[in-house]
């Protein structure tokens, strides 16, 4: 990322402007990838145990395949799942609160008894199956904050602060000389102003003075 500077004062306050800025933030970027990295890990796990718990309960859905034929699959019914919605280290994602499931009555009598086993099943992978799906996907809002907050981190502190850095040393350096060169301009101009005022006092002619009372300076002449 090229950083667009002048080289003056003014440009040089916003550089260290944004560099301080950049500075400060950039521990909260990293607390905050800390934290988002946790949640993933705990998710992630989460999902792992929904998904072994549902692989058990299909294996027992399986070991009564033979009686499924026989089951009404209309007795059981998802009715409403609901749901809330919480931030998460700063990222906003859904929360399962409950999952209404309805079992429609049946002959008692007139229907064969493993259906209590069977509704009580279904129940139970249907319960699984969403709360995994709801684990899903707070896991894939987490790790695409997480990615984003790691791609923040690694510019502030790869490309930006760098850039930044690096712009106030060229600035600071350019000033430096600047300033250098200026005195040095300055110096030698005075030298020269002093040399030109020593020739030209060298140059002046002096007026030749004439002794009081010399013979040259009296006239001569007598009394009566």
């Amino acid at each position: 990322m090229a950083i667009k500077f002048q080289y003056n004062k003014t440009s040089l306050q916003q550089i260290e402007k944004q560099l301080k800025m950049r500075q400060r933030t950039l521990p909260i970027i990293k607390n905050k990838e800390t934290a988002l990295r946790l949640e993933v890990k705990r998710c992630k796990e989460e999902v792992a145990a929904l998904e072994a718990k549902l692989k058990e309960q299909i294996a027992g859905y399986e070991r009564m395949y033979a009686l499924w034929g026989e089951f009404d699959a209309s007795l059981v019914e998802l009715k409403d799942v609901e749901m809330d919605v919480k931030k998460v280290a700063g990222v906003r994602v859904p929360i399962l609160n409950n999952i209404r499931l309805e079992a429609k009555p049946f002959g008692i009598f007139s229907a064969p008894k493993w259906y209590f086993d069977g509704i009580n099943l279904l129940h139970g992978l249907a319960k699984t199956a969403v709360e995994r799906e709801f684990a899903v996907a707070k896991c894939d809002l987490l790790d695409h904050a997480r990615r984003k907050t790691t791609q923040k981190v690694n510019l502030f502190e790869k490309v930006q602060i760098p850039g930044f850095q690096e712009a106030v040393r060229k600035i600071k350096r350019f000033m430096e000389d600047e300033e250098n060169l200026s005195k040095s301009s300055q110096k030698i101009l005075k030298s020269l102003q002093e040399k030109r005022a020593a020739d030209e006092e060298d140059s002046t002619p002096t007026a030749e003075l004439v002794p009081v009372g010399s013979a040259d300076g009296i006239k001569k002449g007598g009394t009566v």
